[in-house]
């Protein structure tokens, strides 16, 4: 019998994050480096670290892996490839190299379905330019997977979520949803539609719109994951200095999320978290919709990257104007 491996996974994606209201004071605690070649570390919740090797030459550090959010092993090894492909282009940067990270039991799941995921995550980085060099396993009842990435940037061309400028245009180049769908499809009320344009969407590499992004003079950028549009977007207004103003309607959403988040029956316990967190540094105008609100906190995975770029130059990006930034309160967001 096949065993659905999202019914393994206690949250799916980049959903079962330890929430950012419990990790960001924990990580703020930690010390930091005084390497002076650190050019990006843990201070401001980036996507990657950055460290300078020469001064033509610095390399990306990230990694990223998560339990299933599909049941198919193929599209789960896709997903989280192109999950921790991003945020090297998230810093500006081009991804080289990856190790493998899985959590497996093969005595579950058998041997099969764990070489159909690393094809899934080989194939991605191929498509990538990405070399796999091999990685790591341990025996673990709940499966994961992921990779380590190692990227490369000119030390002057890092992008990071600090750099944000007020009157910048918020461009977001990915629809969001993918929380919601995972949740759906657990509760079987996700057809097969809704399941494949959500796939889709997390298999969608940045790097066009990473490329594109430093083209047009982003003056800040990261990719929107497991704490929602509205936790990066707050990530990226407190690292700048500044407030922010989204238009709720303007925020793209996979084909047919804003129906199922009619009702609570697809929030994800992660977009919940999300949710009571915003409440922090977000408000919303009364006119806002419900789905519309639980779009904005979606406990996204794989999803795109939120560029802060000049207006005159937001549309070379391919995505979707959603805000802006401006003076005020740092990390402050009014969604209306």
């Amino acid at each position: 019998m096949t065993i659905k491996l999202t019914s393994l996974s206690h949250g799916a994606g980049c959903g079962c994050k330890i929430p950012a209201a419990d990790l960001h004071p924990i990580v703020r605690a930690l010390p930091r480096s005084d390497d002076p070649n650190v050019l990006v570390g843990h201070a401001n919740a980036d996507d990657a670290g950055v460290y300078r090797l020469r001064d033509d030459l610095a390399i990306v550090q990230t990694v990223d892996f998560f339990t299933p959010i599909v049941d198919d092993p193929y599209d789960f090894g896709r997903i989280a490839a192109t999950n921790a492909l991003s945020d090297v282009w998230a810093m500006g940067g081009e991804p080289v190299s990856a190790l493998n990270l899985v959590a497996f039991s093969l005595e579950t799941l058998g041997a099969e379905v764990l070489r159909e995921i690393l094809r899934g995550g080989g194939d991605v980085a191929a498509a990538a330019g990405v070399a796999v060099l091999g990685g790591h396993s341990i025996d673990d009842a709940e499966p994961k997977y992921g990779m380590a990435v190692t990227g490369t940037v000119h030390p002057d061309e890092v992008l990071t979520n600090a750099g944000g400028r007020a009157g910048d245009a918020l461009v977001l180049t990915k629809p969001l949803g993918a929380g919601a769908v995972a949740t759906a499809t657990k509760r079987g009320i996700a057809d097969n539609a809704i399941q494949a344009a959500a796939i889709a969407v997390m298999t969608q590499l940045n790097r066009d719109g990473a490329r594109a992004a430093r083209a047009a003079g982003a003056h800040a950028l990261t990719d929107v994951t497991g704490f929602g549009l509205l936790g990066h977007l707050h990530e990226l207004t407190l690292a700048s200095g500044l407030a922010a103003e989204l238009d709720a309607a303007a925020v793209p959403a996979i084909d047919g999320v804003l129906e199922l988040l009619e009702d609570d029956r697809a929030l994800a316990g992660g977009s919940k978290r999300n949710r009571a967190f915003a409440g922090d540094f977000a408000t919303f105008a009364d006119r806002v919709p419900e789905p519309h609100r639980r779009l904005v906190c979606d406990a996204m995975t794989s999803g795109g990257l939120l560029a802060a770029v000049p207006t005159d130059r937001a549309d070379e990006l391919g995505g979707v104007v959603i805000g802006r930034l401006l003076d005020g309160a740092a990390g402050s967001i009014r969604v209306s």
